[in-house]
């Protein structure tokens, strides 16, 4: 079926019309928003030339979000996940416009990396909302297709952003204003995501507030009392402790879990490359403007690969499983890697780059899908937030990988051997797991979904 048919499929319904409006409009202000970040943290001429530098950026990005995401799941079980939507792009223009003026006064300094920070540890909080809120939306027999379209449309959406951040920059003269306007555009696109939430039911997109395991009503400390604030961090932390038990006991959603942790490494690993490539060897190392350009591009021609999932992933769910679906999507990786053992050029990196692309994206709307169709939705949220955890920490960890691994060309034989061989056996224990947990439900009786 073609993406324009699996758009109408899931668009009859007047919620998920909705809440894809709220997902396009905020991802959008993402891309903008991100623009400014990767011009100031890799692409200005005295910053980020090496594999330390862009590592370490990384590092600081998010590994904040990896110690904080954790909270983010129980709450989204406690909270009003329309709330969650309306007010955290609420809180993003404050601090879109924040950042705006720091950046045409002050310029860069410990206040811009601070709330820069913040904005994105809040981004990440909505996509966990916006996962978590899906299977309200639409029926279960829709949801592989809804998790098809929403995440890629909505990194598409980003895209566009990025592009009219590119295009503003353009326009605008050099120096401190320029970085301050697309901020505030991206402040301008937060607010109209909240306006738009608006339009969803206050408790439409749950949780539910009775069943197994839900968290109690009032538990999110109204009082503002400090006590009663140790008492919800402690009662969050004994949620997410029970929510990772369920998941594990599930068996599926945690091997899912995990098996897309390795994915981000792995990715990670390579998109750092990426970036050094563009910058020192694809490009003049001296001209900043030009390794900006040709990542652009080359991210470009990775999104490509993600439009390629949204087309390939639903034909072949008719004929696998998603689980099968994600072994195949990390073979598809692994051959990306082996592309560039081969060699450095740039038809190579770019022909690696749409396989990788659709790896990622495939491997991702499969894993949405068995992560929301075999949890309960008192655990939804809280499994999206240790999703997004899962993710930073790869990051994290491939960030530290190429610090140590990578020269500052991006190039090198030994890593993409070793990422090629990490994909093939993750791609084989993967479909062990899942091979055993099929063998053991048939001999119970019982079912994965």
């Amino acid at each position: 079926m073609s993406v324009l048919g699996d758009l109408k499929t899931v668009a009859v319904h007047r919620d998920f019309r909705k809440l894809f409006a709220v997902r396009l409009v905020s991802q959008c202000g993402d891309g903008m928003f991100q623009v400014g970040l990767a011009t100031l943290f890799f692409f200005s001429p005295e910053r980020m030339a090496t594999a330390g530098d862009v590592a370490a950026a990384f590092a600081v990005l998010l590994l904040p979000f990896t110690v904080v995401g954790p909270f983010a799941g129980p709450l989204l079980d406690r909270w009003s996940r329309r709330q969650v939507l309306l007010g955290g792009n609420a809180l993003r223009v404050v601090l879109g416009l924040t950042l705006a003026v720091l950046m045409a006064t002050v310029g860069v300094g410990p206040a811009v990396y601070v709330l820069a920070l913040v904005t994105l540890a809040i981004n990440r909080f909505l996509l966990s909302a916006l996962s978590a809120g899906l299977p309200r939306v639409v029926p279960r027999d829709q949801l592989l297709m809804a998790n098809t379209l929403t995440p890629t449309l909505g990194a598409g959406a980003a895209v566009v952003g990025g592009v009219l951040g590119f295009a503003i920059g353009w326009l605008v003269p050099t120096g401190p204003v320029k970085d301050g306007v697309v901020l505030a555009g991206a402040a301008a696109l937060f607010g109209a995501a909240s306006a738009l939430a608006l339009r969803l039911g206050r408790d439409q997109l749950g949780p539910d507030r009775a069943g197994p395991g839900a968290p109690a009503v009032g538990a999110t400390g109204a009082d503002g009392d400090a006590a009663q604030l140790w008492r919800d961090v402690r009662a969050t932390a004994a949620d997410l402790v029970l929510g990772a038990r369920y998941l594990v006991a599930r068996r599926t959603p945690a091997m899912a879990l995990a098996v897309m942790a390795v994915h981000r490494f792995l990715y990670g690993a390579n998109f750092i490359a990426l970036i050094l490539m563009s910058r020192n060897l694809l490009s003049d190392p001296g001209d900043a403007d030009a390794g900006m350009a040709m990542f652009g591009l080359l991210l470009g021609i990775s999104f490509a690969g993600n439009g390629l999932a949204i087309v390939l992933t639903p034909i072949a769910h008719e004929r696998i499983s998603p689980a099968q679906w994600v072994a195949v999507c990390l073979g598809l990786g692994a051959l990306s890697q082996a592309l560039l053992v081969a060699g450095s050029t740039f038809p190579v990196v770019a022909t690696a780059a749409v396989l990788l692309g659709l790896s990622v994206q495939g491997a991702k709307i499969a894993v949405d899908t068995i992560v929301q169709a075999d949890t309960h939705d008192d655990y939804r949220g809280r499994a999206f937030a240790l999703y997004d955890v899962l993710y930073n920490a790869a990051f994290v960890g491939a960030a530290a990988l190429a610090a140590v691994a990578l020269p500052d060309t991006g190039w090198s034989r030994s890593t993409f051997v070793t990422l090629t061989v990490t994909y093939v056996l993750t791609a084989l224990a993967y479909r062990a797991g899942v091979t055993r947990v099929l063998r053991a439900a048939a001999v119970t009786g019982s079912s994965t979904d």
